[in-house]
């Protein structure tokens, strides 16, 4: 049975893992220069200011899945068009996300500035850790300009079917953040140590570098002739904006109320104590990566979802998908035996402070247990972006992180006093709830589809 099932969906599994292994690794850039702040902080600063780069992260990463939920409404419409052989109109949508997508990061950035510097103080962190977070969230506050320029032709790319040029500049911009960081961290060539800030500093410098490379790439290449040839900076019209603003408005809100609740737990655990924190940040981390590593399988289900409902050919759509929850399973199972197995020796990655590795031991615990929804709760999202369904999922998603993962993580975390780990039994619960109802989703949608 099993040699048939492999059979049926193998031509799927080649296509998908094509497109979708250069997005993974892409993917998992926006990761790894937090994950690479984490660990040159832990091991040249020091817990208290590893405590910052978690607080500052669980803050800003929601900032952050706003504008690149926003950015993702362009890749399943340009599918779309694609499979319809409709060119000029992607170049028009790709002039439209520019604007709005530009738009969009001047207003992440007051809202850094304005918003979040100001509550900081007042959310029941300790004040050390606060006077380290404010300087490294400034700089990354100016990042998420250039961040959103990038964003705008990865999409594109992506859209199109070419994964591999975001990936490559993923690769050098976290090659440059790890060398600069350390410079200006540990203070080395003439400059004084900067700490916490230095990894701040070297994230903006990285990704504004990153947006530069890849607007040049888009405007210059000649597989982008053809599509660009209506592109036209400044322009915009309400049709276009409202379809990108139709799909990226609910999908920033699906990433949002995900992050958000992560971000929420990490606040809980901040009001615990410092070790704990900094042991949530560890812990997080390294489960942040499968998780972008999952999201780039889930953007590569997008693309072919949306290029297959573009093209009207539903059979395929729904046995691609398919396949994509069969890829993901596979993978995330595999990411869960390694994080069980591993347990003791991931955190030291990080740090050598014994009381943050024994908290972070037992998270990855956890975190093993709950890679299989995750995995398939993104998978869910993505395949359901492809054909245009996004409003019912974020429901979904708020209902699994707000009214049950955050809740319960309270109830068991705080009120029952298990702690950290009950805070992230929580979380684990939401991640199942949102696979489960995304799964159902999923089902209904592409059987009738492929009637």
């Amino acid at each position: 049975m099993l040699t048939s099932l492999y059979n049926r969906y193998k031509p799927y599994y080649a296509d998908n893992l094509r497109l979708a292994m250069p997005i993974v690794v892409s993917q998992i850039g926006h990761t790894l220069v937090h994950l690479a702040d984490s660990v040159i902080v832990g091991h040249f600063a020091g817990t208290i200011q590893l405590a910052a780069v978690s607080l500052v992260n669980s803050l800003f990463m929601l900032i952050l899945v706003l504008g690149m939920g926003i950015a993702y409404g362009l890749t399943p419409l340009i599918a779309q068009e694609n499979g319809r052989k409709n060119y000029d109109e992607c170049g028009k949508l790709l002039s439209n996300s520019l604007i709005i997508n530009f738009l969009i990061s001047l207003l992440l950035y007051g809202f850094v500035h304005l918003g979040t510097l100001l509550i900081i103080d007042h959310i029941g962190q300790s004040p050390e850790v606060v006077a380290y977070a404010k300087p490294y969230l400034g700089y990354l506050g100016i990042s998420i300009i250039p961040l959103m320029i990038f964003q705008t032709f990865k999409q594109f790319a992506e859209g199109l079917g070419f994964t591999k040029q975001a990936m490559f500049v993923s690769i050098w911009g976290n090659v440059i953040n790890i060398i600069l960081g350390i410079i200006f961290v540990k203070g080395m060539f003439g400059i004084a140590p900067m700490g916490v800030k230095g990894v701040g500093l070297s994230t903006l410098i990285d990704r504004t570098l990153m947006a530069i490379a890849m607007s040049v790439y888009v405007m210059r290449s000649k597989y982008f002739k053809i599509y660009i040839e209506k592109f036209r900076i400044g322009f915009i019209d309400k049709v276009r904006a409202f379809k990108i603003a139709k799909i990226g408005a609910p999908v920033a809100l699906q990433y949002s109320f995900e992050i958000s609740a992560f971000s929420g737990a990490a606040i809980l655990i901040g009001t615990i104590g410092a070790v704990e924190q900094a042991a949530h940040q560890v812990a997080i981390n390294l489960a942040a990566v499968t998780y972008m590593m999952a999201s780039g399988i889930a953007s590569a289900a997008t693309i072919k979802t949306g290029n297959n409902f573009g093209k009207s050919n539903f059979t395929d759509l729904r046995r691609s998908a398919i396949a994509s929850y069969h890829v993901i399973l596979v993978f995330m199972s595999t990411t869960a035996l390694f994080f069980i197995l591993a347990n003791t020796v991931l955190p030291y990655i990080y740090t050598e402070d014994i009381a943050v590795i024994n908290i972070a031991a037992q998270l990855l615990i956890i975190a093993g247990f709950f890679q299989l929804f995750d995995g398939t709760q993104v998978v869910g999202l993505g395949v359901l972006r492809g054909i245009g369904d996004v409003n019912i999922p974020t429901i979904i998603t708020f209902i699994a992180y707000w009214v049950v993962g955050i809740p319960l993580g309270y109830l068991l975390g705080i009120t029952l006093e298990l702690g950290v780990n009950g805070i992230w039994y929580g979380l684990t619960f939401g991640l199942l709830t949102a696979s489960i109802l995304l799964f159902f989703r999923f089902q209904n949608k592409t059987r009738l589809l492929a009637k």
